[in-house]
């Protein structure tokens, strides 16, 4: 478990611009979040740090500008991880999790911009797909409205159906899945919300989301407001508004899929990217592969 915990949601896949550009006001707070955790890390002890970014600035048109100005304010260098090896690390967290005692697993995450798919036996899986379809990408591009509408929905349901059959059709090549699992908050949230235990009840207690069930909490919540929709336990104000569009892609994965029933996993990509770096790290000198944090202070902090 993590000595400590600091959090902020910076919801980039939804601060782009028509031209899928990272907007100023994103790129400023995205910055300004990676020195304050900077500074977090270095007050804190921390001897190195990972940084890592993913789909929002994976498929922006802007990375390489946006990456260069956060390099240039806060000294940190991040690597953007490719949509395969984000589905492939957070794949091995799952394995660790649950053991080779599961059989094949088929893995199912939602992040903000994308949506990652993985196969296999082995810790490494056998297919891994990264899809554009994550939750705050879809409610920026297709439920802007407040609730969003019984029609709209409708129409992405139908859309994502005909995104998914040619993926899941390739995933499903490799063989049928002994366990299906459903990795990222998204996924937590909605089991959350159909009945599963709350997160106060610790990671190892057995969290699930069925399929008839998300179907009935579906039709509930896509009749809400965001402001009504974070009322409800589990979700937060900052998740609330792009909860309809990340529930949508979880049925039209498992409807793809054929599957009834997922585990909830509480390990996800963090874990794997700790676990590559301890497997790569294994019989090395312990501080060899690390490099102290050195956080601009404020007078070197470059504009």
């Amino acid at each position: 478990m993590p000595m400590s915990s600091t959090k902020a949601t910076l919801r980039l896949s939804e601060n782009m611009d028509d031209a899928g550009c990272i907007t100023v006001e994103g790129a400023d707070k995205l910055a300004r979040t990676i020195e304050e955790f900077g500074s977090i890390a270095k007050t804190s002890g921390c001897v190195g740090l990972m940084p890592f970014a993913t789909s929002a600035l994976r498929d922006a048109a802007n990375s390489d500008e946006v990456l260069d100005r956060v390099r240039g304010r806060t000294g940190v260098d991040l690597r953007v991880l490719s949509g395969a090896d984000e589905a492939r690390l957070t794949f091995l967290a799952v394995r660790r999790w649950y053991g080779w005692s599961a059989g094949r697993i088929v893995n199912l995450d939602i992040g903000g911009g994308s949506l990652e798919l993985s196969n296999g036996c082995d810790e490494e899986p056998d297919v891994a797909f990264s899809l554009q379809l994550g939750a705050g990408r879809l409610t920026r591009d297709w439920l802007q409205a407040d609730p969003p509408g019984k029609r709209r929905v409708a129409v992405l349901r139908d859309w994502l159906d005909a995104e998914l059959v040619l993926p899941s059709k390739q995933l499903l090549a490799v063989g049928r899945p002994d366990l299906a699992v459903g990795t990222s908050k998204t996924f937590r949230s909605l089991a959350r919300l159909t009945g599963a235990a709350p997160s106060g009840a610790g990671p190892r207690v057995r969290r699930s989301l069925t399929s008839s069930g998300l179907r009935q909490l579906i039709a509930f919540i896509s009749r809400m407001t965001a402001a009504d929709r974070a009322e409800l336990e589990g979700v937060s104000s900052d998740r609330s508004q792009q909860l309809v569009a990340g529930a949508l892609v979880a049925e039209a994965s498992m409807r793809a899929l054929s599957l009834d029933t997922i585990e909830i996993c509480p390990w996800a990509l963090r874990e794997g990217l700790i676990l590559r770096k301890l497997d790569t790290d294994l019989g090395a000198d312990p501080g060899a592969n690390t490099r102290p944090i050195d956080v601009p202070g404020p007078a070197e902090t470059a504009s």
